[in-house]
Formats: structure tokens, sequence, C-alpha cells
């Protein structure tokens, strides 16, 4: 914070002493701010606010902010901007205004405020030239936040209007404390599993309990079982009094539990008056005896209300105004924690001296349960709408990001690479897509061949890698009848079936070299002679190729032919590897575990925190294809709302390169055998999973025997022991 902002001066005086016109000015700009905000609280009290002083002070932007769990960083709550709010934003303290602000000073810049703070990039963003800031205090003098405004233009420097600026921030300060008092730590759901049983083992303690009478153990039953009819907090409380009435004397009977650190909130049912229906009230929570209970742990009892005239003011007014004489107050305990304060009143003097203490203890804790339990509740609903709305907002950023509906991400690495499928798409050029296995050659394949100029024509897939050496020309270029043994009829190629269309030659690394002179051919004359044929045939294909190899590398050790590499690379894509595209694994699992949950008919809204960390920590060797098989693999083990992998990802696999060596063993079991299944399940998935990186090949140096290290001939054997075949 630059040394020329200073405190605001106090108001301007006129000679004659008393305030002047700026004052009159400033009052009468403000008061639809005081209008605005006399009714209203909470987070919907700082909205109108910054809205209205925004508005008062005729500037272009204001905001409430609050530290975003660290010293030095802050987010904002309530962001009014111009005509509309603006999304709430984090960022870092250091180098901008608001850090001297939050240090406790008031602050205001008149104007050059971009000059002052040159490293707060959103002044220059906002078209900030001026500023005004004040420290929101806390009740223990802690700042809690800030209020904000900046505005395009220089800012008149009224003392009397940043004096009432001031005010505002005081009330602001107040409903921010309100809030933070009022928010409550959210509950993992085996949090309230774990309530839950606890609750059933009460229950159960209840039950055994013989030395109660008959009424006593009935009306505990009942309350405890009101835990679980019961969501709603009113309807609870209706049930826990008309369980409590036939075994206490009560004429009150009523729940408090603190909204912060100097206010309760008291839930009252006035059981001598049903029509009058339940009463919720908030009190200072100083000279009271429930809260003297709640923070003490123990029971207070009063036979007359007297005895509470001057230890506990606030009760004895309470008391005073309902006409009750007896009071009895229970702490609400719960494990390790007190929660709330128990309380029954009655007209009659000393209605609670003779209650046996165990009654009161177990009624107590009782209700302890019952009360945590509907917390619990409606934690866990604002749970699964938060997941809810956390799927659909992903669903929204894969629908809404780019146009390419199948391809998943945001991240800067693919979305350079998307840029480069729209330049190329429009155009005849061949492409070589390159990558790793998994990462979705062919789906960026579909997705040139959806944006060219030929989308209505076909687009023809061939596997090089899974057609052999004699068969591939035949099935490239087609044959006529008796080109060779068992060619009994003519067949067409698949640059004919792409005539107009696109051909798409996936692992095109794998091409004989006698078959790559003949495509060498086709690329560059647009003709072919089929097997068996002397008669050429024209055609208009243009010509996509994928490959998991180094070709440059093919080349110089003389696999793969130079000249038909440069013409396969006329425009290279090199997809990134899911390790290089962190960004995109969020939504990537949301976009599958929502297919798969569709596909299957099961009701799953969300990702456990843990395994989504799980899924971030994984280097993910396979690329895509392995994150859709262990998320489609959780999905199917799901059995609530909440995926969790369930042990799924043992390790990090490792990270070699841009073009790796297939996987080992061990990082293939990681991902397909860690789910607990037999020896010859895991090898099974193993074999399989080497078997379709190769295309199918078993024998050669890139053949799936050799992979495994070990002879074609068993690799065979171990094919057929496990009935592995090769899908039709």
């Amino acid at each position: 914070m630059p040394r020329s902002a200073g405190r605001v001066a106090r108001p301007a005086m006129s000679r004659n002493g008393s305030p002047s016109l700026a004052k009159w000015n400033a009052e009468l700009a403000f008061r639809p701010v005081v209008e605005a905000t006399a009714d209203k609280a909470g987070l919907d009290f700082l909205r109108h606010l910054v809205k209205n002083l925004a508005q008062a002070l005729d500037v272009e932007h204001a905001f409430v902010a609050e530290f975003a769990g660290a010293a030095d960083t802050v987010r904002t709550i309530a962001f009014w901007s111009g005509k509309d709010w603006r999304s709430n934003v984090t960022y870092a303290l250091a180098g901008t205004p608001c850090e001297r602000v939050l240090a406790g000073e008031f602050c205001f810049y008149k104007d050059d405020v971009q000059r002052l703070f040159p490293s707060d990039s959103d002044l220059a963003t906002l078209g900030a030239r001026s500023y005004l800031g004040v420290p929101l205090r806390g009740a223990q003098g802690q700042t809690l936040g800030h209020l904000a405004a900046l505005d395009t233009r220089p800012m008149l420097e009224d003392p009397r209007g940043l004096a009432l600026f001031e005010v505002f921030a005081n009330r602001a300060r107040v409903e921010m404390e309100r809030l933070h008092a009022e928010s409550v730590l959210a509950r993992a759901h085996d949090e309230l599993q774990v309530q839950l049983d606890t609750t059933t083992k009460d229950l159960a303690a209840t039950k055994e309990d013989l030395s109660l009478a008959y009424g006593e153990l009935q009306a505990l039953l009942e309350i405890n079982q009101s835990s679980t009819r019961h969501l709603r907090r009113e309807a609870l409380f209706q049930a826990l009094a008309q369980c409590v009435k036939p075994i206490l004397p009560t004429h009150r009977f009523g729940i408090e539990q603190p909204t912060g650190p100097e206010m309760l909130r008291v839930y009252v049912l006035a059981l001598d008056q049903p029509a009058r229906g339940p009463m919720i009230e908030d009190f200072p929570s100083a000279g009271t005896a429930c809260r003297w209970a709640q923070e003490n742990r123990q029971w207070y009892v009063a036979s007359s209300r007297e005895e509470l005239r001057e230890r506990f003011p606030m009760t004895f007014a309470v008391m005073e105004r309902e006409g009750m004489e007896s009071l009895c107050a229970l702490p609400l305990l719960r494990e390790d924690r007190s929660f709330g304060a128990l309380f029954f009143m009655s007209t009659a003097r000393a209605a609670y001296r003779s209650i046996p203490v165990a009654l009161l203890e177990r009624v107590a804790s009782a209700v302890a349960v019952a009360v945590d339990n509907c917390a619990a509740y409606e934690e866990l609903a604002k749970l699964r709408d938060r997941l809810k709305a956390e799927n659909a907002y992903l669903q929204d950023e894969i629908r809404e990001e780019h146009n390419f509906h199948e391809i998943v991400g945001r991240s800067p690495a693919l979305s350079r690479m998307l840029t480069l499928v729209e330049q190329c798409a429009p155009t005849n050029a061949s492409v070589l897509i390159l990558g790793e296995t998994g990462t979705g050659k062919e789906m960026i394949a579909r997705a040139i061949h959806a944006r060219s100029t030929r989308p209505e024509r076909a687009l023809v897939k061939v596997n090089c890698a899974a057609i052999s050496a004699g068969l591939i020309e035949s099935e490239l270029f087609g044959h006529v009848r008796g080109a060779f043994t068992g060619a009994t009829g003519p067949r067409i190629g698949r640059f004919e079936l792409a005539d107009g269309g696109t051909l798409f030659l996936d692992e095109v690394g794998e091409l004989p070299l006698d078959t790559q002179v003949k495509l060498l051919r086709v690329l560059q004359e647009q003709e072919f002679e089929p097997v068996g044929s002397s008669t050429p045939k024209r055609v208009d294909v243009r010509v996509i190729a994928a490959t998991n190899r180094d070709l440059e590398n093919e080349v110089a050790a003389g696999r793969f032919r130079a000249d038909l590499y440069f013409r396969l690379n006329v425009f290279p894509i090199l997809i990134p590897p899911l390790r290089q595209r962190a960004e995109d694994l969020r939504l990537l699992a949301y976009f599958f575990m929502d297919r798969f949950a569709r596909e299957m008919g099961k009701n799953i809204e969300g990702i456990a925190p843990a395994a989504m960390e799980q899924l971030q920590a994984y280097s993910w060797p396979g690329n895509v294809r392995e994150l859709s098989n262990v998320i489609q693999r959780a999905v199917v083990l799901a059995r609530g709302p909440v995926l969790d992998l369930a042990g799924e990802l043992v390790g990090t696999a490792p990270v070699d390169g841009s073009l790796r060596e297939p996987e080992t063993a061990s990082s293939v079991t990681s991902a397909s055998g860690a789910n607990g299944g037999t020896l010859e399940e895991i090898e099974r998935e193993y074999i399989l999973d080497t078997l379709e990186r190769s295309g199918w090949v078993i024998d050669g140096p890139r053949g799936a025997a050799a992979a495994l290290a070990m002879r074609p001939s068993t690799l065979r054997s171990r094919m057929k022991k496990l009935g592995v075949a090769r899908p039709i």
C-alpha cells in the first residue's frame, strides 16, 4: 500500500461551525441504502448493501470480501459491478490496495490507483482509477474481511459520505459474523452412518434398561424413533415435546442452540396452548441458564424464578413473561460435543426437585441424539444438493466449452490441439495423428471428418495392425475374382468405399514395406489397382493416419518409408496424454460417470472427494481409455449416490515420455486387477490389454508375445486356457 494512503478526515465544517452542505447531500444519498437493507440479514443484507452503496456513491464497483482460509488470500462474497452482479473471485492480497485495508486501516485513493499498485492486474481489468476500502473487524478485534468501492473515475473526498460508508461497514461486519456463526461444518456420508449406528446402539441400550418404568421407557423409545421419522426440525421438536409430556411435568418445552459467540436460538413449544404452535426466538446468550448448562455440561434446576433474577436475568425475564415458576435445563451432549441445551418450564414451584437425575440425563441423551441426527440429515441434504449442482455445472462446462461434443476438456494443451483440428478440417490435407495409446486418436479423426467439406460421405476406418500382411492389400485396394486362392468373388477395398469421404488408417506404422509403396502411389496419384487387376481406379479420398509409434525413428531404422512419412505428415497433430491434461481429469471423470450411470440405470450424483484425489494422483498410463474403464468399473460396483473407487488404483504408474513403450505388467495390474480378482482373472485382463494394444498381433518384435516376454506358442496356449479370443 503506498504511503500516500491515509485515514479519512473528519467531516468538513463550515465557518459558523455547522456541518458543510456535503454532509446533508451524503445523508440524502445514503438514505436509500438504509431503506434497502433495513429488513435484510446475512448474505441478503450484504448483497443489497454493496448494490445500493455503489449507487449511493455513484461508483462502478462495490464488494464485500472475507479471508479465504489463509492470511494472504481473500474471496468476494457479494460483488456489484456496473448494473449487475459479478461472479465471486478469490485473489491474493499482496500488491493490492486491499492489503493495507485488511491490516486494519481505512484507505482511500482518490485517483491513479493503477499506478500506485502496478502489480494488481484486476484494477486494470475493472478500469479502476479510485478506491475506498474499510476493514471489517470482529468482536474480538480480528479482521474478518473488508468492504470496498472502486470507480472508473476519480472519487470525490466527501468526509461525511466516507464516515457513513464506515458506519455501513460496521453493520456489514455484524452480518459477516452472523454468516460465519450460522455456517455448519460439512459432514461426510460415512459420518452420518456412524451417527445412525450410534443411534441404534443408544436405542438398544435404552430398551435394555429395565430400571425405567414402562411409561418412561416408551417415551425414550419414541424420542429415539423421532430421529428417523422426522427430518424437519419443527416437526421433530413437536414430536419430542409429545414424547416428554407424559413423564415430566412441563408447560414449556424447548431446545436452545447457539448461533454465534453471543447469540442463541430458542425453539419453544407451549404444551398447555397447542394452538399457539412452535415459537422461534433469538436471544443474547449472556444471562441465560441454558447457555450455562451447555458450557458447563451440567444440568441446572431452579425451583423458583426468583432464584434466576440476579444470576440469569434473561431467563428470568422470559419466565416472568410466560408466567413460569420452575426451570430444568440440561446440556445436549453427543460424544465429546456440547451443542445446545434442553429445558422444561412449569407453572408450579419446585416442579423438578424430585425428578430422578438418571431420568433427566436419559431424556437429554435421547433428545441430543434426535436433534443431532436431524442436523446430520440436513447436512446430508445440503451435500447432495451441492453434488447435484456440481454435476450439473460440470456437464454444462463440458457442453459449452467447445463444439466437439464427444471431446471433453478445456486444458490449454487440449485447446491448442483442437484449434489445429479446426484449422485443418476444412482442407484436404493429409493429417497424421500422433499420441499414446488410449488418447482418442480415432475420436480426433471423426472430429476432423465431421468438420471437413465431405461430412455427408463415409469415414472408413482401417486398423493396419489388426490385418495380416497377406491380406492388407486386399483390404485396402480390393481384389478381383481369382486374384488369389480363396478369392471366389470380387471385393471392394476400403479406398473405394471411402471415395468422396475420408479414410482413417489407424496404426499406420504397422504397414508392411511393400504395402507402403502402393499406399504412397494412391496418395500421390489418387488411383490404385485392385489385387489381380491391371485396370486403375481413380478415387477422391482424404487420408487421416494415426500411430502411437515414433515414425521418425521407424524411418531411421528402415521400417517405414521416408517418402510415405513425408506424404502423411503434411499436417501433424499430437494428442496430449492425460497426464498433461490435469485440468481435464475432473471433467472427464464426471462425463464418464454420467454416461455409464445412465447406461446402467443407476442414480449416481457425484464422486467422493477422496476418490477424486486418488484419480488426480494417478499418472494414467492408459490415458483416457484407462480412465473410462476405471470409472465404468466403479459405477458397476457403486451402491450409493456417491462414486467411490474402493481401491481401484493402487499406485502411480510410471511416466517416461510423450510416446511411451507398452506398459509393464505392474502398471496394467494396478489399473485393471486391483479390484481383488483371482490371479487367473488378473492374468486374463493383462493378456487382453496387451493384445488390444498390439492390435492382436502375436508374433514379431511388436507383437503381444514380445511385450509379454514369452514365446508365441506359449501365449497361444495361455489364450486358449483362459478363453481369450479375438472379437469378431
